[in-house]
């Protein structure tokens, strides 16, 4: 059982010890990271969908906006992991 490779900021042999805090793995910022706020930033813009027209499927914009919502935050949560990875498995 190969060990290493997890963090072993919590050893449980040392009684009455807590944890130490963790810093992020790369440590950096990057930019991609700001397409994290394109889905809150939509979401709290409810001007641009709070109305009933158009129609798609037989559902007002508010409803399918919603949903385009959440495909948006899948997407760009799934984009900033791809890019941010390589810092965290040491490649």
């Amino acid at each position: 059982m190969a060990t290493d490779q997890f963090d072993d900021s919590f050893d449980s042999t040392r009684q009455g010890s807590l944890p130490k805090r963790g810093r992020p793995v790369s440590g950096r910022w990057h930019p991609v990271l700001l397409l994290l706020l394109v889905p809150i930033v939509l979401s709290l813009f409810t001007p641009f969908y709070n109305r009933q027209d158009p129609h798609l499927f037989g559902f007002p914009a508010f409803y399918w906006m919603q949903l385009a919502f959440v495909l948006v935050g899948v997407a760009s949560t799934t984009i900033v992991y791809q890019v941010t990875k390589h810092g965290r498995d040491g490649e």
